[in-house]
């Protein structure tokens, strides 16, 4: 557990940077710089771009992590690699002979609602693949056990350059056409840079003699599509389906929300990057011992700090909304819901990296295929009655179901699950915050209500969990700042 701490703290610090200014385009920038309708317009791109970006992937990301700790040698190594790196063109090039085939009636089925969207299928194109091939070269990276660099450049380097295009918008030095252009060049340089980093930790020597078990292997990836696509339309369909509904301005609204509380989903970002490939290595080394204690470990750590999350924005939101424009303050429901999915998260700790490293991961991708259907059947439902509170509704709801079949699957498989007492005491705690200061109100400005609050709730949090040692890598970590302070 030391190395998944240290790590990922690193992992946190860059992810919230990046969040940081994700912050400030998102709730500051974009509001102001852009109309609700481009604004709009960006969510679309970017929703259906990723929901694209796994069946480009071909599941290569998941099984580059999965099956090279398997090749000791350096032959069938490269041998593997080779296949990792050239699977992916299998549906790309279709995708792509497919977009230029059909690129109008694409365009007429994205733009029923909202015609804006129709002269932009290329751009999600390309940015799909461009997200494709950096989940490639970022798991490269990640074998290697290093994953700093690319989630400096997944969580910072695109939202640095959309800050510096949206300041050029705003003073007129390019128009609003040239930044989407220009927002696709951004996602297709930090493939390359991706690229040429995961090749100085490992240069690829193209071998196509592939490896013994390359029919399972694409099987595996084969299968990671459907797991990958699903997990994907859990998280974006949403934004997409709102476009086809209603007005794209709500897809602005619904966005602004949305990365409210996705805040809360930064630890896991973070843990998961490194929890991954040593789940894999306790997997192939059937340590089920290691195993459980990692799944107990993870969940808890990432409750804790997700838990606090929750309960600092859930308490904050009404301030926070204040330094918003007024047409995007009515998003509560949102955060509430999708903040409330983000702790659920959590709290599965690695459940993810246990189910899609193992011999089971067929039957939790046919879950997760069966759960996207029903994600995109409560959408349809649920949006055109209820708008972007149906979708965050709908969200929530599939969400639920899938992490609470998956938490079933692995402890009638592996005999383990991830609650411990420990757990029921973080879940009091936050629930003794929220008695204490939902009450609470300053009558300053928004910023200082903001900082007052959250310093006094943060404060009592981290004492409380110090004074009764509720996680012993909290307080270990505790203990050596105050050493050090002292």
């Amino acid at each position: 557990m030391g190395i998944i701490f240290k790590q990922s703290f690193k992992n946190t610090l860059v992810t919230y940077f990046g969040f940081g200014i994700g912050a400030i385009n998102t709730l500051f920038l974009y509001t102001r710089f852009l109309t609700d309708e481009y604004y709009g317009l960006v969510g679309v791109i970017l929703s259906t771009s990723a929901i694209l970006m796994p069946l480009l992937a071909f599941g290569v990301p998941n099984t580059l992590v999965k099956y090279y700790s398997a090749f000791e040698d350096k032959k069938s190594a490269d041998g593997f690699l080779t296949l990792m790196l050239i699977l992916p063109l299998f549906l790309i090039i279709p995708a792509t002979a497919i977009t230029y085939i059909g690129y109008t009636k694409i365009g007429d089925f994205l733009s029923q609602e909202n015609p804006i969207v129709k002269g932009y299928v290329w751009y999600i194109f390309l940015i799909g693949f461009s997200m494709a091939y950096f989940e490639v070269f970022y798991s490269w990276a990640r074998i290697r056990m290093k994953s700093v660099f690319g989630n400096f450049m997944k969580e910072v380097f695109a939202r640095i350059g959309v800050t510096i295009l949206l300041f050029l918008v705003y003073y007129d030095f390019i128009s609003i056409d040239v930044f989407l252009k220009a927002m696709v060049g951004i996602y297709l340089l930090r493939t390359i840079l991706m690229k040429i980093y995961a090749y100085q930790l490992r240069m690829p020597r193209l071998n196509f003699s592939f490896p013994k078990g390359t029919p399972s292997i694409i099987n595996y990836s084969t299968l990671i599509i459907l797991g990958g696509s699903a997990s994907v339309i859990l998280l974006e369909v949403d934004r997409f389906m709102i476009n086809q509904f209603i007005q794209i301005e709500n897809v602005a609204y619904y966005s602004v929300a949305i990365f409210i509380a996705t805040v809360i989903a930064v630890p896991a970002r973070s843990m998961h990057q490194i929890a991954y490939p040593l789940t894999a290595e306790l997997l192939n080394k059937k340590d089920t011992i290691g195993l459980k204690k990692l799944y107990e470990k993870s969940s808890l750590t990432l409750f804790i700090v997700s838990g606090l999350l929750f309960v600092l924005i859930i308490l904050n939101l009404n301030d926070l909304y204040y330094l918003l424009p007024e047409a995007y303050r009515g998003g509560f429901v949102v955060v509430l819901l999708i903040g409330l999915a983000k702790v659920y998260d959590a709290l599965m700790g690695n459940n993810n990296a246990i189910l899609y490293n193992s011999d089971y991961y067929r039957a939790v991708l046919v879950m997760g295929v069966l759960l996207a259907i029903c994600t995109i059947l409560l959408n349809l439902w649920m949006i055109p009655k209820y708008g972007i509170n149906g979708a965050a509704f709908a969200t929530f709801t599939a969400i639920f179901i899938y992490n609470t079949i998956k938490l079933v699957y692995v402890k009638m498989k592996f005999g383990i699950q991830p609650f411990t007492m420990e757990t029921l005491k973080v879940m009091a705690l936050l629930l003794v915050v929220i008695v204490l200061f939902i009450s609470l109100q300053f009558a300053f400005h928004p910023v200082v209500n903001i900082l007052m609050k959250g310093i006094l709730i943060t404060l009592f949090y981290i004492g409380v969990l110090y004074r009764f040692r509720i996680s012993e890598d909290v307080f270990g970590l505790l203990s050596k700042y105050l050493k050090r302070k002292g």
